[in-house]
């Protein structure tokens, strides 16, 4: 990316000139802090951190220290931006953004903050000088994975979105010792290993221990004449670790605080004082565990009491520094200035990733009403005021419902309350719908039952101002359907918010090369304004644009099948289509749609061998939950049908079938700007939106796929004639299930015979000679309880799909579909989805609209250019020192 005009380093301070970009890059001011572009400047930190802070010279120095070295130098430009930014926010008191997620995908920082800083050619060009390779040293950095999938990484993208719009916004989460498994592929099978992701240290992240709260389990509860008291818990502390998540070129460092669990010193003390003071420090492990792991389940809610006490664990530790930053909101202040809650709604808003952190509700009720002595109809009203939720999935199996006796035992007093919040709730509904009996029973957060169990999801909803869905179709389920009752109560608090992808990482950061043609044509605004990219449409005939575009799709294949070959040594033909599904493996994803085409092009290629066939390299990656056995098979079957094809010398280079290894963050930046064809086939009403198929769609592969998700959006924006879409409707799976018994598998495997054969290759054990049983499950599955209704979509989409190899086949044509897709993607940046959020549920405006709400620099400087000893004595000339009390 050396040569990307927007790479070349930005002026120290910000202008008096406007910029095309508005307040964007003026909001914090930041005098006193070194050029970013200057490569001498860059080489010197690099030496002196691999010198002071890893105690190695180059004699020694292992690439490892190397990277770590280069993380350090770029955290440097991070800090004073960092430091100052929360100055500003203390300053100026603005509402402040909480968004509460138990996974953050983040994937790798280095270079995202470099191409964030507009520090990535000055990097490049020093490491290079010191006989090193960037990009060798960026592999080295391992992802951090404290998510499953879609949900974790589109936190990651907002918290991307928040900063570079200004937002005074904070994630919170767990930091997981642990994160999302290492998958490895043994024999065809997934074999999971643990991501011990911080075994050699995170330079990112700064540990807070002055911030440590304290966090309560178990006890009982006393209602005594001073109020409600909960007594005897069991106390474990949380351990903030601040990670800064920069603005594009903005000088805005907001912060992503993770808590780890830490046992009190005093933990377990009885047994020392019997005398068993090791069997007592051992056990400090059991408070600890809390933060050890991320649960890698997706779309499947696992009832384990470790769980609800990770979800409690980031919810009362969030609120109590929530509720210290309300109260003390002068700068360097830690005694209250707030002592009324009146105001709280106006300057706290809660957003709830999903019902993971759906313990907020009670955990602020808990604090106003018990705590801080809050009338408690006043406590509800601010509750509900403050806190909104994102519903995420329409599966039932998905949505958390937890056993009352496990609250009681954990968490009793939290089930008083959720249980007065209920009666409230149902005396309401009873008053607007006398008699209405069933109405009650739907609605409750209570469910009743052989055992007890209390539905998050309605407690998020009752407990919110503001729900909202993740794509217009999924939005419009979720009234019509999941929430149906709720919405026809209260229809003003249901809203759509389409998910959105950050163009930084999904764009300029993993295909700079896309993003360089971009920008000779459009200029650079589009990265901070993803709308602009429809001035492409002015260039969809223009030869030469028609050329580069195509030229930096082929140079990214190259480039990916060089790394299959070096990684997996596996070998591509690069000229094939890269036709990519990678996301996690679920029965609703429908990887055994495709899996099923995949025989079917084998059969047609050795039915035919002589026959001219588009060559296809069909790449399918994704975990399986470790106890989703069908998910497992999946994968199995996947491995098993490219073991034949792969090996079958009739086939050649016209098929290949690769499941790729680990599908992560850094391997998605690799596959997406290489891929032709992005698959997005699930059951139509499954998908709540996706964001992958965003992905590579900005990044110029077409999509074939259902009207399902954002897949209906996309289609909207590019025209449905520039997407090959196929299959049912919602409408049409309604109908399915409405007439009941209606879809019969067997009726599609017996009326076409090209799915036939596929099953009874599958069920023969022709794709597993070695064990010819091994797939029944799978072929139980699809012939008799297939809620997906893989067989109903077969045949659509095999015929879809020669739609696809007709095009492929006229390369012009088809990069003039590409680029229509790429000119319309602008609509799925996350900075639109955020904005909505800010202006439609958080009640803020962004500040890059030069609007209030939002932060700005406090003044105007002209540009200075100066060295970092200029810059000293420049200050000092002023009355001031870069140490100076308004630096730190």
């Amino acid at each position: 990316m050396r040569n990307l005009p927007w790479c070349h380093p930005r002026p120290l301070v910000p202008s008096s000139k406007p910029s095309h970009d508005g307040d964007r890059r003026k909001q914090i001011s930041v005098r006193g802090i070194a050029g970013l572009g200057d490569v001498a400047e860059v080489r010197k930190s690099f030496n002196r951190h691999l010198h002071f802070t890893l105690v190695k010279d180059r004699n020694v120095a292992t690439p490892r220290d190397y990277y770590f070295a280069l993380a350090h130098t770029v955290r440097d430009h991070l800090v004073g931006r960092w430091i100052r930014t929360q100055q500003h926010y203390y300053e100026r008191d603005p509402k402040r953004i909480y968004y509460l997620s138990l996974e953050f995908y983040m994937g790798r920082t280095l270079q995202n903050t470099m191409v964030n800083l507009g520090l990535q050619n000055a990097c490049d060009e020093a490491i290079y000088q010191l006989g090193l390779d960037l990009e060798e040293l960026e592999e080295i950095e391992e992802d951090a994975g404290l998510g499953n999938g879609g949900l974790g990484r589109l936190a990651a993208c907002f918290l991307d979105s928040m900063a570079t719009l200004g937002l005074a916004a904070y994630g919170y989460g767990i930091r997981y010792e642990f994160g999302i498994f290492n998958q490895k592929i043994v024999d065809g099978w997934q074999v999971e290993e643990a991501d011990d992701w911080l075994r050699y240290g995170n330079p990112w992240e700064k540990a807070r221990p002055e911030y440590m709260l304290p966090v309560h389990f178990y006890g009982r509860v006393e209602h005594t004449p001073d109020g409600v008291k909960w007594v005897d818990t069991q106390v474990v502390l949380a351990m903030p670790y601040d990670t800064p998540v920069p603005g594009y070129k903005n000088n805005t460092v907001n912060t992503m605080r993770l808590w780890s669990a830490k046992a009190p010193n005093d933990f377990n003390l009885q047994e020392f004082n019997m005398g068993d003071y090791i069997e007592a420090v051992l056990d400090r492990n059991l408070a600890e565990n809390i933060s050890r792991v991320l649960y890698p389940n997706d779309n499947f809610f696992e009832g384990k009491e470790l769980r609800l006490k990770q979800e409690y664990f980031v919810v009362a530790a969030t609120l109590q520094d929530i509720i210290r930053r309300f109260k003390s909101s002068k700068f360097g202040c830690r005694d209250p200035v707030r002592t009324c809650f009146e105001t709280f709604p106006d300057k706290v808003a809660i957003q709830l990733n999903d019902t993971h952190p759906a313990l907020s509700i009670p955990e602020l009720m808990r604090i106003l009403v018990d705590v801080e002595k809050v009338d408690w109809d006043k406590a509800w009203e601010i509750t509900k005021k403050t806190c909104a939720y994102t519903n995420h999935t329409v599966l039932p199996e998905a949505l958390e419902r937890w056993p009352v006796s496990m609250f009681e035992k954990l968490l009793p007093r939290h089930l008083e309350i959720i249980y007065a919040l209920n009666q409230m709730h149902l005396d309401r509904v009873a008053a607007l719908y006398p008699g209405d009996i069933d109405r009650l029973r739907r609605m409750s957060v209570i469910e009743e039952g052989d055992c007890k169990r209390i539905n998050m999801a309605h407690l998020c909803v009752i407990g919110s101002h503001a729900v909202n869905g993740v794509a217009r179709i999924h939005s419009d389920i979720v009234r019509n359907s999941v929430f149906k009752d709720f919405y026809e109560l209260e229809p003003e608090k249901f809203q759509n918010k389409t998910n959105g992808i950050t163009p930084r990482r999904w764009l300029l950061l993993c295909n700079p090369g896309l993003a360089d043609v971009i920008a000779e044509k459009i200029g650079e605004g589009f990265i901070t304004d993803l709308s602009q990219l429809k001035k492409l449409l002015e260039f969809i005939d223009n030869e030469t644009f028609i050329r580069d575009v195509a030229k930096v799709k082929q140079e990214n294949k190259l480039k990916f099948a060089a790394y299959l070959e070096e990684q997996y040594k596996v070998k591509i033909n690069p000229t094939s289509m890269f036709d990519v599904q990678v996301k996690r493996i679920h029965e609703y994803k429908r990887q055994l749609l495709n899996c099923l085409h995949a025989i079917t092009l084998y059969n047609r290629i050795r039915c035919n061998p002589s026959k001219s066939f588009v060559p296809r390299t069909i790449m399918i990656g994704g975990k399986a939950a470790p106890g989703y056995h069908m998910a497992k098979m999946i994968i199995k079957l996947i491995t098993s049908v490219g073991e034949v094809i792969n090996n079958d010398p009739y086939v050649g280079d016209k098929l290949k079938v690769i499941f790729l290894e680990n599908y992560r963050v850094s391997l998605a930046e690799k596959v997406i700007p290489a891929a032709d064809l992005s698959q997005q086939i699930s059951t139509a009403g499954t998908e709540a939106s996706g964001t992958g198929n965003m992905k590579f769609m900005v990044n110029g592969a077409l999509t074939i796929g259902t009207m399902d998700g954002a897949n209906v959006e996309m289609a909207e924006e590019a025209g449905e004639e520039n997407l090959f879409i196929f299959g049912m409707r919602v409408e049409d799976v309604e109908a399915l299930d409405r007439k009941g018994l209606v879809y019969n598998a067997r009726e599609y495997y017996e009326s076409l015979p090209e799915l036939r054969q596929a099953i009874d290759q599958i069920s023969s054990g022709f794709f597993s000679p070695r064990d010819p049983g091994c797939f029944k499950d799978v072929v139980n599955m699809l012939m008799y309880h297939d809620r997906f209704k893989v067989f109903a979509d077969y045949e659509a989409y095999i015929k879809c799909q020669g739609q696809v190899d007709q095009l492929f086949m006229d390369p012009r044509e088809w990069t003039r579909k590409v680029i229509r897709n790429i000119a319309c993607s602008g609509k799925f940046s996350s900075d639109r989805t955020i904005t909505e959020y800010a202006r439609e549920i958080w009640g803020v405006e962004p500040s890059a609209t030069g609007k209030e709400g939002g932060i700005r620099s406090r003044r105007r400087r002209p540009h200075l250019h100066f060295t970092t000893s200029q810059m000293g004595s420049a200050l000092q000339n002023q009355g001031l020192s870069l140490r100076g009390r308004r630096m730190l």
